[in-house]
Order: C-alpha cells, then structure tokens, then sequence
C-alpha cells in the first residue's frame, strides 16, 4: 500500500474560538497544523459578545493585547437585575483569573484569534467546507474530505490527528456517528442589535433575571436576558431560554425579546425599531458535554462540538479556548510517541483531563438547570436570595466558575468542594 502524504501533522476543522486556540497552541509548540475555515473573515457570529475573566484569561494564554487601545471594552463585573433588586458585583479578585472582563462583537473577534493562529505557524484556509471524514480500513480519521471556493471544487487533505472545532452543527462529528446527548441541558439564544448611546459604554455586564413585557403584570417571560455593552454606540440585547422550561421549543423567540424590550426605559433605544442594528438572530447552545466521546479513532471534540457551554451561565468561549489549549497539550504529547498504541494512550488523556476538570461542575450545572426551569422556584430565589450580597457573590463565583483551586477564600473552597463531590457527567 503507497504511503499517504500528510497535509499537516493536525488538521482543524473550525476557525471560531476553540479551533484557533488549539491551532496557536500547537502551532506555537512547532506542530504542523492546518486550520479549516468555511467562510470568509470577517463573518458574523451569534453570541452575547460578553466575557468574563476566564475567557479573559485564555486570551491572555494567546498573546492578545486586551488593551482598551486594541479596541476592547473593559467591564468590572456583572449587573443582576431581578426579584425588584438591582445589585452590582465585581468580579472577584483572584491569583488564577485577570479582575476584568470584556466586550468585542464576535464579528472581528473570531478573525483576531485567527490571525493569532497563523502568526504562531499555523495554516489557515477560508472557503473550504469540510464535509466529512477520511477512514482508513481501520475506521480511523486519517483526514478531510472538502470542498473548495465558490466553485465547490472538491479536496482531500490528509494528517493523522483531526480536531472537530465546528461548532454548534457538529457535522464533523455527525459524520461518526456522534450524536447529540437528549439527557444534557441545551439553550436556545437570540439576540439584536441596538443603537443606544445610554448604555453602550456600561461598565458592567447586565444580567436580567426576570423578564416581564409591558402587559404581563406579575406574570413572568420565560427566560433570562442580557444588555451588554459595546462601547461603540450599540449594545448587544438578547435573551436565552433552557430546555428545562416548559416554553423551551413552543415560544417565538424573537418575539419574546422585543416584548421584553418593550418594557425597558425609552431613553435605552431599545422600544424603537428605527434604533435596530441588524436582525434578531438565534443560535442553540450546547450544554454539560451533550456530545461524547470527546475523543475517537483520532478526533478529538472541542468547544461546541463538543457540548461544552457552561449549564449555569450560557459562557462557551471560554471552554472553547481551554479545550483547545488542553487538546494542543494532549496532541503533542501524542505525536511525540509512535502511532499505535503509545500514542492512542496519550490521546485519551484528553476526555479523561476534560471530566476531570468540568465534570462534576457540569454535573451541578446540570440540576441547576433544572432548577431554574421551573418559574416558582425561579421566584423564590430572586426574591429570597437578590437582597443578600454575599450570597450573590457566592452564586457569581459558582455560576462564572471562578474560583482559585488551591488557597483562596471560605466560598473558592465551599465550590471546590461541591464540585469534586458531585459525580462527574
């Protein structure tokens, strides 16, 4: 049998966050990697735009200016409105995590990491639409089938080790029978646009706790909402619904956030559709790794593709960066062994490190979820637990996942401990 010519020693499959933290940090290891774009930069994404400190820190990792002069909005913490109470909490101070977070619309951000990647080594190809794998006669990956341009002229490349960074869809994964997981939590988000030069310079990232339109009197949306800042006259406004609600799947959710928004100050520009800056636009969002193995017969899952949003707080940007940087480690340890079983026991370090580090909190995410799906108790919370700061302190370091592992404070060790208690999914 004739040898096959690799492409790259890794092939990635995705250009979004995930994809080119794991193209940077092989790349910047000496690994030959190659990254796989469908569209073209700059391209939109649905997204909050919002990150907390821990996608801050991910940055960081990567060697980006977060600079306010490199066009980023700084925010201390997070506003929560809910239950007739609006409270402001600063992100915690901690040895492990930058004090801030930021704002950038996903719109240059994406094409920032990308451009990361290749300054690192890395090959990056837009246009190309990877439609699914190349098997060897043992069923192992060994490659990509795709096409190419506008003319959808079809390529192969080839190279040992293949990560699946593309995102919600998943196809990649699909194409191997990875479905998605019916027993994980999953999300369903929209968001818009506005023009609103009273809020678009907030220094705090706004959470709606409860939603109410302007003729639901005490009856509540289903829901939670967000108003985050852009810093350049606009806001990004959208709101997320779980699947542990009884609207999850039933409701319109366009139209649920411009009944919401209806509600809200008219000095915001929010209540005017002449303010708007684009469409409303919606995306899923994958929860608690609804979609494992995180690694099989030479794919490795990351970010999205792999289920990897936060169950409490709707956060993927972060996993996705720390999924790739911990599959770049994994891969180079692997590629460093011979192929064959050497090296297949240095990949399954990979979904063993992930459960390691996000599953038991995923676990608590998970009956969170459930929790709060349920209005009455939704109700409660807010009303009994919004006036009290240092329980939402406590609830921002667990539902942010922000705590130092070793040392820190009464609540870093409280959450530690709940979260190496509780079975991992």
């Amino acid at each position: 049998m004739t040898a096959v010519e690799h492409d790259a020693d890794v092939i990635v499959v995705g250009a979004g966050p995930g994809g080119s933290a794991t193209a940077y940090h092989l790349a910047r290891h000496g690994v030959r990697v190659l990254l796989l774009e469908k569209t073209e930069f700059p391209r939109e994404k649905v997204c909050g735009d919002g990150l907390t400190p821990r996608a801050v820190r991910q940055l960081i990792r990567m060697g980006v200016d977060t600079s306010p002069e490199a066009g980023w909005l700084h925010n201390r913490g997070l506003r929560v409105i809910g239950g007739g109470v609006r409270l402001e909490l600063d992100w915690p101070e901690l040895a492990s995590f930058p004090n801030y977070g930021l704002v950038r619309t996903r719109l240059d951000f994406d094409d920032l990491l990308a451009q990361r990647a290749v300054a690192a080594g890395a090959k990056l190809r837009t246009s190309v639409n990877v439609l699914g794998p190349v098997l060897d006669g043992d069923g192992r990956v060994t490659g990509v089938e795709a096409e190419v341009g506008p003319g959808k002229e079809p390529i192969t490349f080839h190279a040992p080790l293949v990560v699946a960074a593309d995102g919600v869809s998943g196809r990649f994964p699909l194409a191997l029978g990875l479905a998605k997981r019916e027993d994980r939590p999953i999300g369903v988000a929209v968001r818009r646009y506005y023009r609103s030069p009273a809020k678009h310079e907030d220094n705090y990232l706004e959470s709606w706790l409860e939603l109410r339109s302007k003729d639901s009197g005490d009856n509540l949306l289903p829901g939670y909402g967000w108003i985050f800042g852009l810093g350049d006259g606009r806001v990004n406004v959208g709101l997320g619904v779980l699947n542990s609600s009884s609207a999850f799947g039933k409701t319109n959710y366009r139209r649920l956030l411009t009944d919401w928004l209806a509600n809200t100050p008219v000095d915001w520009g929010m209540t005017d559709e002449t303010n708007a800056d684009g469409p409303i636009l919606g995306a899923a969002l994958p929860m608690g790794f609804n979609r494992v193995p995180h690694y099989t017969r030479g794919v490795l899952l990351v970010g999205d593709s792999g289920g990897m949003v936060n169950p409490f707080n709707g956060e993927g940007i972060a996993y996705a960066m720390e999924s790739g940087e911990l599959a770049a480690e994994v891969m180079i340890q692997a590629l460093a062994r011979p192929a064959g079983p050497e090296r297949e026991r240095a990949l399954l370090a990979y979904p063993s490190e992930l459960k390691a580090r996000l599953g038991g909190y995923y676990r608590l995410g998970g009956i969170f979820v459930k929790l709060i799906g349920r209005p009455e108790i939704m109700r409660i919370a807010t009303k009994h637990g919004m006036p009290h700061p240092t329980l939402m302190r406590f609830v921002l370091k667990l539902l942010a996942n922000l705590t130092d592992p070793r040392g820190g404070d009464a609540m870093d060790r409280v959450i530690n401990a709940m979260t190496k208690a509780a079975p991992a999914v």
